[in-house]
């Protein structure tokens, strides 16, 4: 069995923080790692005690929810409130980082950058990172990590296929079925 790269692994924590965000438009989550090791993680989320979005709905002004912290502070905040220093750290984030959080990344001595997916990158955000030398990079999950059953349903869903196939289903429809099936996995049925 091959093991998954440190990126992939980091990426894939940030994926799991993001499940236990209590926003309602967008779920987000943040490792911060040093030397290969986990030093804090966060979510978007309400501040500790108050009203969350799930529950009370988003407190939308400016087309922002000002109830909400985002993951990557929260991140910040965490090893703030612990004593554990980030200068030179890396952060993995499950999407770009907006410039309000670009900021606190780039005062906190983040050096490096890795996000799964974009999100409205703003090109002030990308400029601030550029100029304090931040490298930044895209790291895109290319295998299920979360899903312990993922080989399973990958290989029933192929089975289902070629039933359907040998069944004499139309040829456009389950070549459309196949596509669906083969970016779903990312992998060829």
């Amino acid at each position: 069995m091959e093991r998954i790269s440190w990126d992939q692994y980091f990426m894939a924590q940030s994926h799991l923080l993001a499940l236990r965000s209590t926003c309602t438009r967008l779920m987000v989550g943040a490792t911060i790692v040093r030397e290969k090791r986990i030093i804090a993680g966060g979510y978007n989320g309400s501040v500790s005690g108050s009203d969350h979005c799930i529950d009370k709905g988003c407190y939308v002004v400016d087309h922002h929810c000002i109830r909400t912290i985002h993951a990557e502070v929260n991140a910040l905040l965490q090893c703030a409130k612990f004593g554990v220093p980030t200068e030179g750290a890396e952060l993995y984030v499950t999407h770009f980082p907006c410039v309000h959080c670009t900021k606190s990344i780039i005062q906190a001595g983040i050096k490096k950058v890795f996000y799964a997916t974009d999100y409205k990158n703003h090109p002030y955000a990308l400029d601030l990172l550029k100029e304090a030398g931040i490298e930044v990079a895209q790291v895109v999950l290319d295998q299920p990590v979360l899903d312990i059953h993922q080989q399973e349903k990958q290989a029933l869903t192929e089975q289902l296929l070629t039933k359907l196939k040998d069944s004499g289903i139309d040829e456009a429809e389950f070549e459309d079925l196949q596509g669906q099936v083969t970016s779903l996995y990312r992998t060829k049925p």
